[in-house]
């Protein structure tokens, strides 16, 4: 039904924003991923959505790529799954990371994710196989490759996703990855 909004971000509430469609504001919930790759309050945006309607409920869940949207549709498909704990998965872990713990039957990485438990993540791994294709298995975009792999390595070494978010965004965009992790994290510990 609403497959995309464009417009101005008027509010920011983990894992909820509000973005002014030309005067309409549209409460937009979304992985953290997608959270941390916003622009600033009044800046545009543009994300894709799904629109859930529940007898108490309609609710509008917001991705920042087809690849995020594409696996939380898959994710909301299996049994006892519903679109908090898919969002959860995706806030827990990037698709690219879902697709390989899916592909190497990885339930230990299902089960790090708040909410999920070894059941829970047993099901997902079974369902999901041959599911997540080979689209899907690319990394949520970040600015370079090499940003990437900062952002990684900053995770390996017990940074917040949220922080490691932060530092990246003051990194420029050519940065090679061992000066990338210098940088990112002389502005960590400042």
């Amino acid at each position: 039904m609403i497959g995309r909004l464009t417009g101005v971000i008027a509010e920011k509430a983990p894992p909820q924003v509000l973005i002014d469609v030309n005067g309409v504001g549209y409460e937009v919930d979304v992985p953290m991923s997608t959270f941390y790759n916003l622009p600033n309050l009044g800046e545009r945006v543009s994300l894709l959505t799904h629109f859930v309607v529940r007898e108490d409920a309609q609710i509008l869940y917001g991705f920042g790529s087809a690849a995020e949207r594409e696996t939380f549709r898959q994710l909301i498909k299996i049994s006892g799954v519903g679109p908090r704990t898919a969002l959860g998965v995706l806030s827990g872990m990037s698709v690219g990371d879902l697709a390989q713990a899916v592909s190497l039957q990885e339930s230990g990485r299902l089960v790090k994710v708040p909410g999920i438990g070894k059941k829970t993540a047993e099901r997902l791994l079974l369902e999901l196989k041959g599911k997540l294709g080979p689209d899907l298995a690319q990394p949520v975009a970040v600015a370079s490759e090499a940003h990437g792999d900062v952002l990684q390595a900053l995770v390996a070494l017990g940074y917040s996703d949220k922080e490691a978010a932060a530092a990246l965004k003051a990194l420029p965009a050519d940065v090679g990855v061992s000066e990338g992790i210098k940088l990112a994290l002389r502005s960590l510990n400042k």
